[in-house]
């Protein structure tokens, strides 16, 4: 079978699990300017198959329920089609095949503190043809805009990576960093992550350890009254998800895509 042929069936495959896009890269390339290199991960992989998922309208929505049952749909459908087609390329072309989804877990060490996956996908993304990158650091798709995740299956075919998007998609108005409520997009070319987690994981590390410092420092009635808090019962929440979404704003406020 050619390249091209094996590249249609891949993508056929792909899309009948109802994915919205997908596009390959060949490992030669993919750069990250964080995430560690690809053959201390898996020393035999070629290429990529990088797949896009469109965000539902609930990420709009004023109810933060709302907004992230509908990521967790999104990545519980997710990793479903990356198992799905890594079994595919390891079943019809019999090579092995890893999977990287869209999220946990992450690397939790004092080096990276969980903030580096094992592939940027954004770089991934890029390197596959599937958009570029906006004054947002998030990778734009030329027909969905900045409303869309990736996740991408690392396999040993050596396949070519699908052409670039070149134009530019962005349109510079800035929109995205007026929206940010941490100010984490003020500086060009960089996402302050301490200022974005802060505002958008409000329950994660950070919080819990700020509700336990305060916690061990109270007096048993006050201890009595946290217990009963708004603020612990969202940490019990956050703990039980695993992380948990507050703000959706660099994805909503962008203007491209939008119908």
């Amino acid at each position: 079978m050619s390249i091209e042929g094996i590249k249609n069936r891949i993508k056929k495959y792909v899309m009948d699990l109802g994915v919205d896009d997908i596009g390959f890269a060949n490992l030669v390339d993919y750069s990250s300017p964080q995430s560690p290199k690809i053959d201390t991960l898996f020393p035999e992989a070629k290429s990529m198959v990088v797949m896009a998922f469109k965000e539902t309208s609930s990420c709009e929505s004023p109810s933060n329920q709302l907004c992230m049952n509908g990521r967790m749909d999104l990545m519980e459908f997710s990793r479903s089609c990356n198992y799905k087609t890594s079994r595919f390329l390891d079943r019809e072309f019999n090579v092995r095949a890893m999977s990287v989804p869209m999220s946990y877990p992450l690397d939790m060490s004092a080096k990276s503190m969980g903030l580096i996956g094992e592939v940027s996908l954004r770089h991934a993304a890029l390197a596959a043809g599937l958009g570029n990158f906006g004054r947002h650091n998030l990778i734009i798709h030329p027909r969905f805009g900045t409303r869309v995740i990736f996740t991408a299956i690392l396999s040993e075919l050596d396949l070519p990576s699908d052409p670039p998007v070149t134009e530019d998609l962005c349109t510079d108005c800035k929109i995205c960093i007026e929206s940010c409520p941490a100010g984490a997009l003020n500086e060009e070319g960089k996402t302050d992550r301490l200022k974005c987690l802060r505002v958008s994981q409000p329950h994660g590390i950070g919080g819990s350890i700020g509700f336990w410092n305060k916690f061990i420092k109270s007096s048993a009635d006050e201890q009595k009254k946290m217990f009963l808090s708004e603020d612990f019962m969202r940490l019990y929440q956050a703990q039980i998800i695993g992380f948990h979404y507050y703000c959706f704003k660099c994805y909503t406020s962008c203007p491209i895509g939008q119908i």
